[in-house]
């Protein structure tokens, strides 16, 4: 895991003892092998077919079945953690695909109406629970110490709904989002 670009490092001017501000950008981390679909077709619920293709592939060959969940957009208000899910999504598809894959920030501007769709991901308590999730908090801490601030602690069980946003840049938007509303974000 690397410290994100410094044209990406954006929380001095987001994060407070109360969490992260937010607005109506958000970010969104994939691979760069997606960027040219995505910002032709928009960003799609459920994210990568090829990488869902495979593993049902996988299942198949093993003689499982394998049944597709519909997941949201998964957004964060953070340019930093949106960079995180982004080296995320780069190794989740090297272990499938070949090629020279590189992490991606998307910046998604949505108007207010659609801004208020945007929700806190409480959902994300059980991928706190496993190993990614336990990488992914080593990953905040370093961002808040960097910071001058405390690590977040959340009891997982009892958190208020909003901390996962707040505190964990942690949001999805539960529909597919326009090419129009997006942007790449580069140095």
């Amino acid at each position: 895991m690397t410290d994100a670009p410094d044209f990406l490092k954006d929380a001095s001017a987001l994060l407070s003892e109360q969490g992260f501000t937010t607005s109506n950008t958000w970010y969104h981390g994939t691979s760069s092998a997606l960027v040219d679909a995505i910002m032709e077709q928009g960003l799609k619920r459920s994210g990568d077919k090829a990488l869902k293709q495979a593993a049902k592939q996988t299942m198949a060959t093993i003689g499982n079945s394998y049944s597709e969940s519909i997941e949201p957009v998964f957004l964060t208000q953070s340019k930093e953690l949106a960079f995180y899910w982004a080296e995320q999504t780069v190794r989740n598809r090297r272990v499938r695909f070949q090629g020279e894959e590189q992490p991606a920030v998307l910046a998604v501007t949505l108007p207010e109406e659609l801004n208020a769709k945007v929700k806190p991901d409480v959902g994300a308590a059980s991928l706190l629970l496993v190993e990614e999730g336990e990488q992914f908090m080593a990953y905040l801490a370093g961002i808040y110490q960097a910071n001058q601030l405390d690590a977040p602690e959340i009891d997982l069980m009892k958190a208020d709904r909003l901390e996962y946003l707040n505190k964990l840049g942690m949001a999805y938007y539960d529909a597919d989002i326009s090419a129009s509303c997006l942007s790449v974000v580069t140095d």
